[in-house]
């Protein structure tokens, strides 16, 4: 089958790959339908060094299940399914609490001998912990929208959860990519009714605005502090929802949280320190978020889609056949696309 590999910063191709196959009775063997770059491939897109062998990408699809191993119950061949962006067994003690991002028995894709979900198909580990079936037909129109709940609709709802987001907070979003956009939606759906979204491209602010946002600020560094602060009455907001994962987001976030306050911070980070001093201290500020475990959100998100009360999958404004998976990468590093849907 193809599959995508990056074998250094910049370096991204489509290339044929053994086929994947079962290997442990708790394996399924699914066809991918569609997958998608996220914001996070772009860290090694710009900095990984060169390498000879490649490594397999992409940690977000949804697709048809093609077989699956014995000890595999609820699911069929024929089962349209999406999987979160860690798999898991859905049954340890860390899952029982939400947390299957440190399931015992469970990994990454595209790491440690597992297929990345850029392409044709994947080897799921402990697919009946992971996967979640979707009642909808293989051409429905909305499994874009089902896709985002393999990561950034997920991402953005832990976010917005763990930040403590309800009808009485007020919110502030920092980044308009494809998680920060979904930090509004789930904001939104948790109550929030005032929501400032920090970004400055006017195509993605306005579908912020769309989402839920009330307030745009463009500004960025000491002016967009001072701008959000003057929306608020000098407090700055209860809630700050950190969905870039650099030091200037941080720096951001905590110059536009309210006293008592909490930062829920999302994007991956890029830096090894957090800038939490006296102020902070004083302010009665906390610090909050992670990884997601989206395996724990699914089925509470499922519904608004199905329904049509959300529409996340609206995040995709470029669609590329897996041959041209380098190109998408190439387009969303160059800011050309906000979040590029791939169809193998």
């Amino acid at each position: 089958m193809r599959a995508t590999l990056m074998y250094g910063a910049g370096d991204v191709r489509v290339e044929n790959v053994p086929d994947p196959k079962i290997q442990q009775p708790t394996d399924a063997v699914v066809r991918v339908l569609r997958a998608c770059v996220c914001g996070s491939d772009l860290w090694p897109y710009g900095s990984m060094p060169a390498t000879e062998r490649g490594v397999r990408m992409g940690h977000e699809f949804l697709g048809v299940v093609e077989d699956t191993g014995a000890d595999v119950s609820g699911l069929n061949r024929g089962d349209l399914v999406v999987a979160p962006f860690v798999w898991s067994d859905n049954t340890c003690d860390f899952c029982a609490e939400g947390l299957h991002t440190s399931c015992r028995h469970g990994g990454l894709w595209a790491r440690d001998g597992i297929d990345g979900g850029q392409g044709e198909a994947v080897r799921v580990p402990q697919a009946q912990g992971t996967l979640v079936k979707l009642p909808v037909a293989e051409d429905s129109a909305l499994l874009p929208s089902l896709l985002t709940l393999s990561d950034v609709l997920c991402t953005g709802h832990h976010c917005a959860v763990t930040a403590g987001v309800n009808p009485r907070t007020t919110v502030t979003v920092i980044g308009d990519g494809a998680v920060g956009l979904s930090a509004v939606i789930s904001a939104k759906r948790l109550g929030a009714e005032r929501i400032i979204l920090m970004g400055r491209h006017k195509d993605r602010t306005d579908l912020g605005r769309d989402f839920g946002a009330t307030d745009i600020v463009s500004e960025r560094g000491e002016e967009g502090i001072e701008r959000v602060r003057e929306l608020t009455g000098g407090d700055g907001t209860h809630t700050v929802l950190e969905c870039v994962g650099t030091l200037p987001a941080l720096q951001t976030s905590l110059g536009v949280v309210r006293a008592g306050g909490t930062v829920s911070r999302v994007g991956a980070p890029q830096y090894g320190e957090v800038p939490l001093g006296f102020p902070e201290f004083m302010n009665n500020i906390t610090l909050t978020g992670g990884v997601a475990p989206a395996r724990a959100y699914i089925e509470e998100l499922l519904p608004d889609i199905l329904e049509g009360r959300i529409q996340p999958g609206r995040v995709f404004d470029r669609t590329v056949g897996l041959g041209d998976t380098p190109e998408g990468y190439r387009a969303m590093a160059a800011r050309e696309a906000l979040k590029v849907l791939v169809t193998p």
